[in-house]
């Protein structure tokens, strides 16, 4: 496997369809021959691209007798990295360029060092990279083995092995600089380009005379972009453009909503240069956070749908996905963490009104569950169990029956000693409507809520839910002493 991106060097996953698609090849055609050495006859062979963080196939073709495979078409792909991909998944990143009219020849037992380019400038200055850093990465790697071994015994060996990887680290960074300088505007130019990590200067002194701590951060982090250029969709045909995304949310910023959705803007507004990538950004960032495991990321997704579906900017969306983008947002948007719950008006075993807003407690558990429903009936018990250890602290459960077999339920809750207030709708529409407004699509459900009927948390379950209990008591014990 060779890989001009060393951080990508993963398995790959070749996709034939995906959730966005790279905009529809254009015109003029594309004509590319690989002759790789050792091939076999009749061995398919794919052509995929890059795009974000996947990969997807874009063509495919058999070797002939000598090694060579053919991958011709009438219209042109778009530009970025591609791969290709023989049986064995060794693999070779290639540029595909504006032409698209080129030859590759190589040898399967090493595909950089005996690659030889026609037709294609960019793809030349491609492998000339790659055979360079191949060299260095030979010269390099004894070292880094010897510095791991010394580096505890021997410091003045370690200061010697120290002193050579700077040098060639030098020498490659010396190489991307010097291409960039004197070939501007090849795209294995803004590769490099791309690919460098911010230099961040000495931190100036506060006031007191101090060094600023924290400049450090802040200014890697306020250029951490200034080496993309968003304007430029070929990018997102490279590992690098979904690499540097991820890395500045996940890394560089705080992983609580508000924080996430100021940076989620900050994307959006760079992404304006070019459709694609506006395009891409906006996706990305929709499904990753609607489809989020962590509590309370969907806040960040209804942000996104508020700002950027809702507003008509989505113009890669037909009406029908729009419709159900803004609806999953509107029902998510009052169970957001931090949101009254919504009102719940009830009856309960003996057939008395019971109101959520009615209910005096510190806590209040709001317990969604079917007294037929497999996971309920393990589930139910414990959430008791727990109700048992903290109805001392002021907990009191609202448990919500979802559907409608009155007997069957109440003799679960007489079986299960159920001693909370338990509550059904008998009427199909508004259970249905209660159902729809609380977001319950399986059971159980739990939500967690304060004394003022607050949203503290939600979908936890048994476990959880005292930990969530004793973690607000213990903030509360805070608050307190603050106070003081």
């Amino acid at each position: 496997m060779n890989s001009f991106f060393v951080k990508s060097l993963v398995i790959i996953i070749l996709l034939i369809t995906g959730p966005i698609i790279a905009k529809n090849p254009i015109g003029d055609g594309y004509n590319i021959k690989i002759t790789a050495k050792g091939l076999k006859e009749g061995a398919r062979c794919l052509l995929a691209n890059y795009y974000g963080d996947k990969q997807y196939i874009k063509d495919s073709a058999f070797a002939n007798a000598k090694g060579e495979v053919i991958f011709k078409g009438s219209e042109k792909f778009p530009e970025g990295i591609y791969l290709f991909v023989p049986p064995n998944k060794k693999y070779f990143d290639l540029v595909m360029d504006a032409g698209q009219n080129f030859s590759l020849d190589t040898d399967t037992s090493d595909y950089v060092k005996n690659m030889k380019v026609k037709g294609s400038t960019e793809n030349k200055f491609f492998y000339d990279y790659q055979s360079f850093i191949a060299e260095k990465q030979k010269l390099i790697e004894p070292l880094r083995n010897l510095y791991k071994i010394t580096t505890k015994t021997n410091k003045d060996s370690t200061k010697l092995l120290i002193d050579k990887m700077t040098v060639i680290d030098k020498e490659v960074k010396d190489y991307k600089q010097n291409f960039i300088k004197d070939n501007p505007t090849t795209f294995v130019a803004k590769l490099f380009k791309a690919m460098d990590e911010i230099e961040v200067p000495e931190a100036p002194l506060l006031p007191s005379g101090k060094k600023d701590t924290t400049f450090a951060f802040r200014y890697y982090k306020a250029h951490f972009f200034d080496n993309i250029d968003f304007s430029d969709d070929r990018l997102l045909r490279t590992p690098i453009f979904h690499t540097k995304i991820k890395q500045y949310l996940d890394k560089l910023t705080a992983q609580i909503p508000d924080s996430i959705n100021v940076a989620a803007d900050y994307l959006a507004t760079k992404a304006k240069a070019n459709q694609e990538v506006f395009k891409y950004v906006i996706y990305w960032l929709t499904y990753t956070y609607e489809s989020s495991n962590i509590m309370g990321m969907d806040a960040v997704f209804v942000h996104l749908v508020d700002n950027y579906y809702a507003t008509k900017q989505a113009f890669w969306v037909d009406s029908a996905q729009l419709y159900k983008i803004t609806n999953r947002a509107f029902i998510l948007k009052p169970l957001l963490l931090g949101k009254k719950a919504p009102a719940i008006n009830m009856v309960d075993t003996s057939g008395k009104n019971v109101s959520l807003y009615s209910i005096k407690a510190n806590y209040t558990v709001l317990l969604f569950w079917d007294h037929g429903c497999g996971h309920c009936k393990k589930e139910v018990p414990k959430v008791a169990e727990i109700y048992k250890k903290m109805k001392e602290k002021g907990v009191e459960v609202l448990a919500i029956e979802t559907e409608d077999k009155p007997e069957d339920w109440k003799k679960f809750i007489r079986e299960n000693k159920l001693n909370w207030i338990n509550v059904h709708e008998p009427d199909n529409y508004r259970r249905a409507v209660t159902k729809k407004i609380y977001d319950i699509y399986s059971t159980p459900v739990v939500y967690l809520l304060d004394e003022n009927k607050i949203i503290k948390a939600k979908r936890i379950d048994s476990e959880q839910l005292g930990d969530f209990i004793n973690e607000l008591e213990k903030e509360k014990e805070r608050e307190k002493a603050k106070k003081k």
